[in-house]
């Protein structure tokens, strides 16, 4: 099989990735990543989407480019300059709103309809609030993760986090996960019930 993602890349990813170059921007998500969300975000018509960690809004075209014109995308990041940059590229798109804020007080105080999808790229979601996040999936619904491969960026201590979210998630009876030694490493997790 040949793995050539670049063919099927949003429209605008180009542009996006231009900007990210540009400004510095270290902590992409990569287009393998991107390539499974749109596909898993097709599956799922009328879809209720949350990211967590918008970063510069590469992962987000990507789920964008997955969703019908009936879905709807929160997307959620504390760093004001990501958020503007993001509002420029997707900003017009009535699907999709952009908050600033951070992501566990975001968590916390949520009061919204439950998750079709949600994308945690973010210590929000992912190592911290997990009861919280995991309650907003709905049955049938995907948790996903990135990032769960060693990186060489990870700081010392890191890599116990990734153990023992992996463990909590396995242990977890009202969830089915895969866990993907592809990409960043990656984990999909369906709400079972």
């Amino acid at each position: 099989m040949v793995d050539i993602i670049s063919k099927n890349k949003p429209k605008i990813h180009s542009k996006i990735e231009a900007k990210s170059k540009a400004i510095g921007f270290t902590m992409p998500s990569d287009l393998y990543i991107g390539s499974l969300l749109k596909t898993l975000i097709a599956s799922k018509p009328n879809a209720h989407i949350l990211e967590l960690g918008t970063g510069i809004g590469l992962s987000l075209s990507w789920m964008i480019d997955g969703m019908d014109a009936d879905s709807r995308l929160i997307s959620v990041d504390n760093d004001p300059e990501l958020i503007k940059i993001s509002t420029e590229f997707f900003g017009t798109d009535k699907r999709v709103q952009l908050i600033c804020e951070d992501g566990s007080v975001w968590l916390k105080n949520y009061k919204g309809e439950k998750f079709d999808v949600i994308f945690a790229d973010a210590w929000p979601g992912k190592y911290s609030e997990i009861e919280e996040v995991l309650n907003l999936v709905k049955v049938g619904g995907f948790y996903i993760i990135d990032d769960m491969a060693k990186q060489e960026n990870w700081p010392e201590g890191h890599e116990k986090h990734v153990t023992d979210l992996v463990c909590y998630l396995d242990a977890r009876e009202d969830f089915k996960l895969t866990k993907l030694n592809w990409s960043t490493g990656l984990i999909i997790a369906v709400r079972s019930n």
